[in-house]
């Protein structure tokens, strides 16, 4: 199926409109987490503005979750759960102040406000609370070390969803190739030159069986495409083509290149 008459644009937003209905699921287990851990209450305690060290130290959690306390507290404020009052200079993120917005002042417990429809919510969100993916991240936030990860306390299989090696794998090969076949052509044909010019060597980080580095090495012959991925990935990557394949993991060492290309980044597969 060809999209002839579509121009980029709308083909990226139709692109983007399926991704953001996909994971809107996300919305909700964030939340299901701020209620488990209490956030509200812990930026109520404060005046109704707190940074993360605040929220971090009043939910009891341990300093290492301070990554991915920041990580769960983006996606909240995005989707507007809370509100961020103070943007610090140089980046500091550390000490930017979340406050509560008028839908989060309807979320800190009973033991805070009459008026809280915390237990209500916990009602709207009983599936996905019940689910195994949200008591995992619930449960890995309240342990101290990194290990296993949240999708590991799930369902106590690989660490995360990138290492299975059954059915899972193939799947998720299948998808994200299928995703580079409509997203690279679109890329390559508005900024390839731009973004690809000077470059003589491309590691693909987690890039699977390959499919966008394939595209990006017929597009630019002179360039020497190699591909990164955990071992069990690596060993179904198809052998012919123009394609190096390095079998090991991007959190212990990436092949040297020219450029680094990260296609699609999760923060929930990984949160430490």
């Amino acid at each position: 199926m060809a999209f002839t008459e579509e121009s980029s644009q709308d083909l990226l937003q139709a692109h983007d409109e399926l991704w953001h209905q996909s994971v809107s699921y996300l919305k909700s287990l964030a939340l299901t987490v701020a209620l488990d851990l209490r956030i509200p209450d812990a930026i109520h305690h404060h005046g109704g503005g707190a940074t993360l060290l605040q929220i971090l130290d009043k939910t009891a959690l341990h300093q290492s979750k301070l990554r991915a306390l920041r990580r769960l507290m983006r996606v909240l404020t995005v989707s507007g759960t809370f509100s961020v009052v103070q943007q610090p200079p140089c980046g500091d993120d550390d000490s930017t102040v979340y406050r509560l917005t008028a839908a989060s002042r309807f979320l800190v417990s009973e033991e805070v406000s009459s008026a809280t429809l915390a237990p209500f919510m916990s009602v709207v969100l009983h599936p996905i609370s019940q689910s195994s993916h949200a008591r995992g991240i619930c449960a890995w936030f309240r342990q101290e070390h990194h290990d296993p990860s949240a999708f590991g306390l799930a369902f106590g299989q690989a660490p995360t969803i990138w290492e299975h090696a059954d059915d899972t794998n193939a799947i998720l090969n299948k998808g994200l190739a299928a995703q580079s076949r409509f997203l690279v052509p679109v890329m390559l044909r508005e900024c390839g030159e731009a973004v690809f010019r000077g470059i003589d060597s491309l590691v693909d980080v987690g890039g699977g069986h390959g499919g966008a580095a394939t595209a990006i090495a017929a597009a630019f012959p002179h360039l020497k495409c190699s591909v990164l991925d955990l071992p069990h990935v690596v060993a179904g990557a198809p052998s012919d083509g123009n394609v190096q394949f390095v079998a090991g993991d991007m959190f212990q060492s990436i092949p040297p290149a020219t450029a680094v290309f990260l296609k699609v980044v999760d923060g929930f597969t990984r949160l430490g």
